[in-house]
């Protein structure tokens, strides 16, 4: 083997690292485009999901775009007439996180969406019947048993077919978020941080086997290490 290569693609590497500019762009995905075939119809769904509508805009009758946020959402989705090249249907795997994927469920039950049940995954299989997700191809009924972060459910189609995940994430992994930023995008995300807190809370008083009554800080203290996938206090 011989070894210079290897201590050529590192130099050239440290050469391409010094001559990066150190200041970093922050990179906002902020739009997604979903191909559909039928744009009044699109519309009429994404509006039935409770979503706000940004924009409608056309151009003659050539262009057309409209624009929709999911609530608390960063990120928008657009679709319309000579928008994208892409078949209609084929935007897959496209995540909601939720707070509580339950509630989340309920909703769209609610507002007359057909949705699939909440599910969690079988481990890491890869084969199996069932649509593609992150984390396999089998699913299993139900929210995962031991309500762990990032592991359960729930799907649904818009009228082309295209597909969307919820996703109940109560806690980043670490490095995942800002270490000093705790930020939530709806009182109801708030509130649900506010009762995993309490629940806590609650099993901290019983191992120190007595009321806490500085709770505030505590609960303060698991919410902001919570969300930034720090080791929570016990």
């Amino acid at each position: 083997m011989d070894t210079r290569l290897g201590s050529e693609v590192t130099e050239a590497r440290s050469e391409t690292a010094i001559e990066t500019p150190g200041a970093r762009v922050d990179m906002k995905l902020e739009v997604v485009v979903i191909p559909v075939s039928d744009v009044d119809r699109a519309k009429r769904f994404y509006d039935g999901l409770g979503w706000r509508l940004d924009a409608d805009f056309a151009a003659g009758d050539d262009f057309r775009v409209i624009q929709f946020t999911p609530p608390g959402s960063g990120c928008s989705v657009i679709f319309g007439k000579n928008v994208t090249a892409a078949a209609p249907g084929s935007a897959q795997g496209l995540y909601l996180i939720v707070a509580d994927i339950e509630a989340a469920h309920d909703e769209l039950l609610g507002r007359g969406v057909e949705i699939s049940e909440v599910f969690h995954d079988a481990g890491d299989v890869h084969n199996g019947t069932d649509e593609p997700y992150l984390f396999g191809r089998l699913r299993v009924s139900g929210p995962d048993p031991d309500h762990r972060s990032y592991r359960s459910y729930a799907s649904f189609r818009d009228p082309d077919g295209n597909g969307w995940l919820f996703q109940e994430v109560t806690a980043r992994l670490p490095g995942r978020v800002e270490a000093d930023d705790t930020t939530f995008t709806s009182s109801g995300e708030l509130a649900t941080a506010l009762r995993r807190a309490a629940s806590a809370h609650g099993e901290h008083e019983k191992r120190i086997g007595k009321n806490d009554a500085n709770w505030p800080d505590w609960y303060a203290e698991y919410i902001v290490r919570e969300q930034a996938g720090r080791e929570l206090p016990t």
